[in-house]
């Protein structure tokens, strides 16, 4: 598995927080008293999660010792565990999930297992990117499938989320109550190189740190050149990264 770097990751820390946010919002009124963060990287959802529920017993958990790390450095108050989301084996009021699960492949047994994890009246709440249409994300995806890289099959990246129509299969087989929605977030960018950094912290990361330094580099800039030929400058001088994210929130009902 490819390590993460925190440092990169946190370099837009307001932007990919957000969504942990206004999931939170979504689901305050259940009021959890155990609440498990799944894939809580350097911490930040899990302190969105605590500020929202401070009476709340919280874990975050996640398989990078880098970012678990870092979330103990940043936030030396809460509990964080080196851990896998498919790994859990506790029960909890709330399962939470910013920006995960599209790392973890078959969604239609994954999500049924983490509603088992959930106690009765339990809610699970996920945010998942669905971006895959965004200029960037396909040059991108273009770019690294070139024979010229060396990338193998194994490397390249297959998209593992699923239709929204999919998701709402899924979920209704497991309750009547469950809402599904989507938000596409505006990030005022000021450059084109700054949106390659945002996806060197995330996708493009397991290429890059397949290549030596010098291909890497080269492989970094002919995307970052592709994507300044489409990508127009704003009035403001900025650029906008139109990110979309799909959200889901399923309570597992009582008897």
């Amino acid at each position: 598995m490819s390590k993460w770097d925190p440092e990169r990751y946190l370099q837009f820390k307001n932007q990919r927080t957000q969504p942990a946010v206004d999931l939170a919002m979504r689901v305050k009124k259940y009021n959890p008293k155990s609440i498990v963060d799944l894939g809580c990287g350097p911490g930040n959802s899990t302190d969105v999660l605590h500020k929202c529920f401070k009476e709340s017993k919280i874990i975050g958990i996640d398989n990078s010792k880098e970012m678990i790390d870092k979330a103990k450095a940043n936030y030396p108050d809460l509990k964080f565990e080196v851990c896998s989301a498919t790994d859990i084996t506790d029960k909890y009021d709330m399962i939470f999930s910013n920006a995960c699960i599209q790392w973890i492949p078959e969604h239609n047994r994954l999500l049924p297992k983490l509603f088992d994890n959930l106690n009765k009246n339990g809610v699970l709440a996920i945010q998942i990117p669905i971006n895959a249409e965004e200029p960037l994300l396909k040059i991108m995806d273009e770019t690294v499938r070139e024979e010229k890289w060396g990338f193998n099959e194994t490397l390249i990246e297959t998209n593992a989320t699923l239709l929204p129509e999919e998701y709402f299969d899924i979920l209704s087989s497991l309750t009547n109550e469950f809402d599904i929605w989507e938000t596409v977030y505006y990030h005022k960018m000021p450059s084109v190189d700054s949106m390659v950094d945002w996806i060197k912290g995330t996708r493009l990361r397991p290429y890059i740190n397949a290549l030596d330094e010098k291909t890497a580099d080269k492989l970094v800039t002919r995307i970052t050149e592709d994507a300044k030929a489409i990508y127009k400058v704003q009035r403001n001088g900025e650029f906008i990264f139109r990110f979309r994210r799909l959200f889901m929130t399923a309570v597992k009902l009582g008897d």
